[in-house]
């Protein structure tokens, strides 16, 4: 059963807002040479995204090595990089597979970001090489109520929007016990998160099922993973819908050739344009999304 609706706002049928997933936690320069590590280059990318059409830039923090890092000071430094160059908004991720909780509250407290990411249920997550037969990673994804119950109220005392990331129909479902609590509230952003193994199966006809449980006042992107990106993108444009590119999702343009962020933007702003849309600045994604700047 659909989520009961607060207005009729949702998305913007003539404005589309892109986010540039800039860094991931498990993707690596041995993979792809064009992702971002320290601050600067993060802010470097995020300016030329926003340029390139993006209003959003979702981030992971990482250390000089590429490591995934948790620690507030470099959160810290990187927004403090992006908002000195640009004004996109300012995306945190909060997960992880095995980071307590509190070091995670503890940069969404310290340096209050437009946006945070919060996944909304626990799932299998993993990646198979078909060509080599077995797993690439094998992990389970813990989310717990708990633990979503206390991001939330972390991001509501110091005004950060949550962005609902929803690997499965299920995780939508997963949003009703904080709505009745009042620890969320309209408007709601979702992130349809297609193509990881253990979660939804990257398809047009998932996305449309998965559209069908929201509440017609959400805002929504996709975020279509790997090879599966540009079918998805094209789809959640025509349906009215924002989506996510970016080198933690995916590395390639339509054509096969490695991208960088900003060219993986300007593809889907072109995309958005062919199907007349025109693609949100920052400000525009405030308003629609209902982001507090």
């Amino acid at each position: 059963m659909p989520l009961e609706q607060d207005s009729t706002k949702g998305n913007d049928p003539e404005k589309a807002v892109i986010s540039a997933a800039l860094t991931g936690a498990l993707t690596t320069r041995d993979q792809c040479e064009h992702i971002p590590y320290t601050p600067a280059e993060i802010a470097d990318d995020a300016a030329a995204a926003r340029e390139a059409g993006a209003a959003v830039a979702h981030i992971h923090a990482r250390t000089e090595n590429g490591s995934p890092t948790f620690e507030t000071e470099v959160y810290r430094e990187i927004y403090e990089a992006v908002r000195d160059r640009t004004d996109i908004l300012i995306n945190f991720s909060t997960g992880a597979l095995h980071e307590p909780v509190e070091s995670r509250v503890d940069y969404i407290e310290s340096v209050a970001p437009d946006i945070a990411a919060l996944n909304m249920g626990s799932m299998n997550y993993a990646k198979y090489s078909e060509s080599r037969g077995d797993f690439v990673f094998d992990m389970v994804f813990e989310n717990s109520f708990g633990e979503i119950e206390t991001m939330l109220a972390a991001m509501n005392e110091h005004g950060v929007t949550p962005e609902l990331e929803c690997f499965d129909t299920g995780h939508i479902g997963n949003v009703r016990p904080f709505l009745e609590d009042g620890t969320l509230d309209h408007p709601l952003h979702f992130s349809l998160i297609m193509g990881v193994l253990g979660g939804i199966p990257a398809t047009v006809e998932n996305l449309a099922h998965q559209v069908r449980q929201l509440p017609d006042d959400a805002t929504w992107q996709v975020i279509g993973i790997s090879e599966h990106q540009w079918q998805l993108v094209a789809a959640a444009l025509s349906m009215g819908g924002n989506v996510r590119v970016g080198l933690e999702d995916n590395f390639y343009l339509p054509d096969g050739e490695m991208a960088t962020n900003p060219e993986l933007v300007a593809e889907a702003a072109d995309l958005a344009r062919t199907v007349g849309r025109e693609p949100a600045t920052p400000a525009e994604a405030a308003d629609i999304m209902g982001v507090d700047t």
